[in-house]
């Protein structure tokens, strides 16, 4: 009876999900100006090539619709999806190549890709593109040419040599100007040449993630790309998602902004229209990931 007991207690959320009762999570489609459902989402993929999904790095639920939406991305696209990961850097990409050909352990893989601490909330994701034999693209820039561009700022990228160069986006990488920097400005609580090189590596991350998809989208002609970052990175379709336009402008991008919301039980749907085109507003309730 007890093991019974937590095999429902462990699958309970799992149906509550699937079948929209007492749902943790709503779906809003801005363009519409109406609640609609992750199928509603899917859908529309049919006439776009890249799907950003913004999240908050420790949103439980939003991690579970992740997967979800990857999934019913394949159903309905089989074969013909990717997922981009910012939680993967450039350089580790044959290693991720390496686990999804199932030559590697999965201890081996997840230190040796220097998988983030939160890795199990990424890991069915993963694990289901292993199993259905899916693209997975390792997109943002290592570490090391991150913190460079931090000390010295982004012309430091120019004295890389040329075998580091396949890891990084075209240089010079230009630093948004604008909204975008107005949004980091506010966020650090002010502007100083710190914050400036802060900003510059934002950028670079931006880049690299948005080069990371374009190579793939040239690649791989007709292979929709489903791309995770922080929201930061692509709310109101700054960031990454502008990059990506500025490197392939004829590929049809779609964005969602995903994040815990206080006003869950009676959302106000205008505050948020500028974010995406779709909102999805988790329940704050829920313990975070």
């Amino acid at each position: 009876m007890k093991i019974l007991l937590l095999i429902i207690a462990i699958t309970l959320p799992f149906g509550i999900f699937a079948q929209n009762i007492n749902p943790t999570y709503k779906v809003y489609d801005v363009k519409k100006q109406k609640l609609i459902s992750l199928d509603d989402i899917v859908s529309d993929m049919s006439k776009a090539d890249v799907l950003f999904l913004g999240e908050e790095h420790n949103d439980s639920i939003g991690h579970f619709l992740e997967a979800e939406l990857f999934k019913k991305l394949n159903e309905k696209y089989p074969q013909h999806i990717a997922l981009s990961l910012e939680m993967f850097h450039t350089d580790v990409q044959p290693i991720v190549n390496e686990y999804l050909a199932g030559v590697i352990s999965e201890k081996n893989f997840i230190k040796e890709s220097r998988a983030w601490g939160n890795y199990k909330d990424y890991r069915p994701a993963i694990e289901y593109a292993k199993q259905n034999k899916l693209s997975v693209i390792a997109a943002n820039a290592a570490a090391r040419y991150s913190n460079a561009v931090t000390m010295g700022g982004l012309d430091v990228l120019k004295g890389f040599p040329e075998s580091s160069k396949a890891f990084l986006p075209p240089i010079p990488v230009d630093t948004a100007t604008g909204r975008y920097n107005e949004k980091f400005t506010e966020t650090l609580g002010g502007h100083n040449m710190g914050s400036m090189k802060i900003y510059q590596t934002q950028n670079f991350w931006d880049a690299t993630m948005a080069w990371s998809m374009a190579k793939f989208a040239k690649a791989n002609k007709g292979i929709k790309i489903f791309q995770l970052n922080g929201r930061f990175h692509s709310d109101e379709k700054l960031g990454t998602l502008a990059k990506l336009q500025k490197y392939a402008p004829k590929l049809k991008i779609l964005n969602i902004s995903s994040f815990s919301d206080e006003s869950f039980d009676k959302p106000d749907w205008g505050k948020f229209k500028t974010l995406g085109d779709y909102i999805i507003i988790t329940d704050p309730k829920i313990k975070r990931s």
